[in-house]
């Protein structure tokens, strides 16, 4: 019987379904020392952002060479050292469709409460406070929504904010994409223009944030920055830094260097609006992330 390990768990309909195949499915988080240990026993290992598979448990599950394949339940592949499981002949794969849509909502969700001024009002409103005055806003309809990186998020990202009447410009690594009614630039052009950046990037290699001091001091300083992807592409530090002089005017973060979340700068800065890594975390999104894992591991196994 084909064993899968569900570290991080899986959503109901998706085990029960893999059960009425004929796998065996046990949901259960170890820490990296007992995962190390566990997965020796396992031909799928399943997790999501929690757990981290780096090279000493892909070592172990070498061992026993049962381990054939690793899925990362959401986007990125981050927190999983790929190209070393790769290299041992272990697949590794994602779930990219699921959650893009998911992802994109909080993004927009994010610029509509920095235009509005929403989570801090709704903060203040709540120590009793009337700030009618301070809470002046923007209209998203005719602002530049500038997105670096166009994967799938930026796209469902780029629909939404077009149908609100927003021009759209973005820049990929791959260059300009064929058939997108959006405004192709170089990513000086989109920081220099847009009135809301959105990320859409892997982590770079040399680990070192995309945006940093320089490239905030590019920005508008109206502008409003939005991370929906790795916590460390932006230089927090420099990003309050930022806020602080007036350099530009608000950011958005879903994702954090580390996490959860302690930096107290960040959290407590009037000027961010803060959730806690929530970008795929809604019932639809769960539900397609569960039934691509069901299909992932019967294209694996039943080739």
């Amino acid at each position: 019987m084909i064993r899968i390990l569900a570290s991080d768990g899986m959503q109901a309909d998706a085990v029960k379904a893999l059960q009425d195949k004929g796998y065996e499915v046990t949901q259960q988080f170890y820490e990296p020392g007992e995962l190390a240990e566990q997965v020796k026993n396992y031909d799928v290992l399943v997790v999501r952002s929690a757990t981290k598979v780096r090279e000493p448990i892909i070592d172990a599950a070498l061992t026993t060479g049962r381990l054939k394949l690793i899925i990362r339940g959401g986007v990125g592949i981050d927190n999983i050292d790929h190209k070393y499981a790769e290299a041992k002949g272990i697949k590794v794969t994602n779930t990219p469709r699921a959650s893009s849509a998911s992802v994109a909502e909080l993004a927009l969700g994010h610029m509509f409460c920095l235009a509005r001024y929403i989570a801090i009002a709704n903060v203040t409103m709540k120590n009793c406070e009337w700030n009618k005055k301070h809470y002046e806003g923007i209209e998203l309809s005719g602002k530049t929504l500038g997105l670096i990186g166009m994967g799938r998020i930026s796209q469902e990202l780029a629909k939404r904010a077009a149908a609100l009447g927003m021009n759209v410009i973005y820049t990929d690594i791959l260059g300009e994409i064929s058939g997108l009614p959006y405004q192709f630039a170089s990513q000086e052009e989109v920081l220099k223009n847009a009135d809301f950046i959105s990320l859409h990037i892997p982590a770079p290699a040399d680990k070192k944030p995309f945006i940093a001091a320089a490239e905030l001091a590019m920005m508008k300083p109206t502008a409003y920055l939005i991370n929906t992807a790795r916590g460390g592409l932006i230089d927090t530090d420099a990003l309050c830094d930022a806020l602080d002089k007036g350099v530009i005017a608000g950011a958005a973060l879903d994702v954090f260097p580390a996490e959860p979340a302690t930096d107290e700068r960040v959290l407590k800065h009037p000027k961010i609006s803060l959730t806690p890594h929530v970008g795929g975390s809604t019932d639809e999104a769960q539900q397609r992330i569960g039934a691509e894992i069901v299909e992932i591991i019967e294209d694996f196994f039943n080739k």
